[in-house]
């Protein structure tokens, strides 16, 4: 399968500050690929170099084989570009702002008229063609700016955050017309913080952190990495207060929090014959279990796991670093005392 998009060691400076940082991957065409990472992790910068509207320090980026920098128009008409936000126009309705966009890129006569029609109706707009724009709800909204960028039929979508302030029913909507571009073939590339949709609807999920990527493969892949524990909620007949107490004295776990019917725990192993022997020791030990339930690791835990590994390897390497500066720089103060000395 060919490459639809392809970033090569891509940095974008900001005097001294560094917001990408040697970026580097390549989505398949027709996959769908989650782009997460905090706020000021280089998210946008990223996207906004690919999508024609920033030059990068240093690098190449490419859209469906043709270099974004060299070649803008190209990208242009290859690219659809969904911002977190977008501008409106007053006294504009929904079908005018739509045939606005289509004029502009190169749609005459009834060919426009049609693609307006067509988006609209994808985006469930039809029913609101004569809207003013900046009467529309924040779900509408973000379907109007969603047209906008299929209106050339665009092989790849970059949609920055499309999920950002929407309601649960408008988050769903929207999640069907993503998947529903997918089956069509289309390649997407799209921010959210929201990572529990990320992980239902794209293929495969890039985490950038500092300006760097730190992980790109399969949101299973990122839950299952280094997973040492697990953790089960436990709920008991009578008396859920003695989970605690047990928890304290049992090997292999910890106890989390309390709950109404028991509690939450932690086991320091993913190994099942450790697990089957905590649940035995519970109930020939005298508690009443009526139910030990496994919880699934959320896609938001993982990250933030991630981000703690990254942080505590970043302080070791820096107490290495320093560790070593004064391995070095003590021989060498000592001779400089003993040549003061000797003077």
């Amino acid at each position: 399968m060919s490459t639809a998009i392809k970033v090569e060691n891509l940095y974008r400076r900001f005097g001294s500050l560094t917001a990408v940082d040697g970026v580097s991957f390549e989505v398949e065409q027709g996959k769908v690929v989650g782009f997460v990472g905090a706020n000021g992790a280089g998210k946008t910068t990223t996207m906004r170099i690919l999508a024609t509207l920033d030059y990068p320090s240093a690098g190449k980026a490419s859209i469906m084989g043709t270099n974004v920098v060299n070649y803008p128009g190209r990208v242009r008409s290859a690219l659809g570009w969904m911002p977190d936000s977008f501008g409106t126009y007053d006294h504009m309705t929904v079908a005018e702002y739509l045939d606005f966009f289509g004029r502009a890129l190169g749609f005459r006569g009834q060919d426009r008229y049609n693609r307006v029609r067509e988006v609209m109706e994808f985006t469930d707009l039809d029913k609101l063609a004569e809207r003013l724009i900046n009467k529309l709800s924040k779900g509408m909204g973000q379907r109007l700016c969603l047209g906008r960028a299929l209106i050339h039929d665009p092989a790849v979508l970059i949609l920055d955050e499309p999920a950002a302030g929407l309601d649960p029913k408008a988050r769903v909507e929207l999640k069907h017309l993503i998947r529903i571009l997918a089956d069509e073939g289309k390649t997407i590339l799209i921010s959210s913080h929201i990572l529990s949709e990320l992980g239902e609807m794209c293929d495969t999920l890039l985490f950038i952190n500092s300006g760097r990527i730190v992980h790109h493969g399969s949101a299973e892949s990122l839950m299952d990495a280094g997973e040492a524990s697990t953790s089960y909620r436990i709920h008991l007949a009578s008396e859920p207060g003695k989970l605690s107490d047990w928890a304290a004295m049992s090997p292999h776990c910890e106890f989390i929090e309390a709950t109404k019917r028991g509690g939450r725990i932690k086991i320091d192993s993913t190994d099942s014959g450790v697990i089957a022997g905590v649940l035995k020791r519970m109930v020939t030990e005298g508690l009443e279990v009526t139910e030990f339930h496994r919880e699934e690791r959320k896609l938001e835990d993982a990250f933030i796991d991630l981000l703690g590994k990254l942080e505590a390897d970043e302080a070791e390497e820096a107490a290495a670093s320093m560790e070593a500066s004064a391995a070095v720089a003590g021989p060498a103060a000592e001779h400089a005392k003993a040549n003061e000395s000797e003077q």
